[in-house]
């Protein structure tokens, strides 16, 4: 009875480690990594405090603050917990919510003349969430697998571009690339193919997001 009681206590963390994980490295933060990494890495360091600072609260408002609270807003109204707002059929409503706002910021950011390449990570991030929408008819794949795709594709194109070495960072987003996907698949909410299909389709929209578009 004991050894039950260990088993269960230890899925039980390991489920509650997943959703943990699942919230941390939500789809919404991949235009905020993307602009921290062009801050740290390019020659947009040399930009003022304060101008960094309105983008980012710029992005932050239009990428994750509004479609957040929208989502929320949404789901409650329907009754829904963020186990059931998972299914495929109940998401085409979040992801037309997200691409409207980032749809938004990125209209806005060509108006307030801001730089491409800090545009450009914002476009990437809307050609993710179009492309996982068209996918989502079909077959349900992983957005937070294509966000950490995006982060890894455009870790190599800024790479390219500015000449710096991102193996470390490359390697970093690897490991949270794996341990996010474990994630999604304890929590059954994608399969390995959904998982494996996302992050591939993410390096391949941020890719083409920041280089043609």
């Amino acid at each position: 009875m004991a050894n039950k009681y260990r088993v269960l206590s230890r899925e039980r963390q390991i489920i509650l480690t997943a959703r943990l994980v699942s919230l941390l490295f939500t789809p919404f933060y991949l235009p905020m990594v993307g602009l921290v990494v062009l801050f740290f890495l390019s020659y947009l360091r040399l930009f003022p405090p304060s101008y960094k600072f309105f983008v980012l609260a710029l992005v932050y408002f239009f990428t994750i603050l509004l479609p957040t609270l929208l989502i929320h807003l949404y789901r409650r109204y329907q009754g829904w917990n963020l186990i059931e707002l998972g299914h495929k059929e109940r998401r085409m409503v979040p992801y037309i919510i997200s691409i409207l706002c980032y749809f938004c910021c990125v209209n806005l950011m060509e108006k307030l003349h801001i730089p491409h390449f800090m545009g450009s990570i914002v476009t990437a991030a809307l050609l993710i969430q179009i492309v996982c929408a068209l996918i989502n008819v079909w077959w349900k794949i992983s957005t937070h697998m294509a966000a950490i795709g995006g982060v890894a594709g455009a870790l190599f194109v800024f790479s390219e571009v500015f000449s710096f070495n991102p193996v470390w960072w490359f390697c970093m987003v690897v490991i949270i690339a794996g341990v996010l996907g474990t994630s999604r698949m304890i929590l059954r909410q994608h399969t390995l193919p959904q998982v494996v299909a996302g992050f591939l389709i993410g390096i391949a929209c941020a890719v083409i997001g920041i280089i043609y578009l």
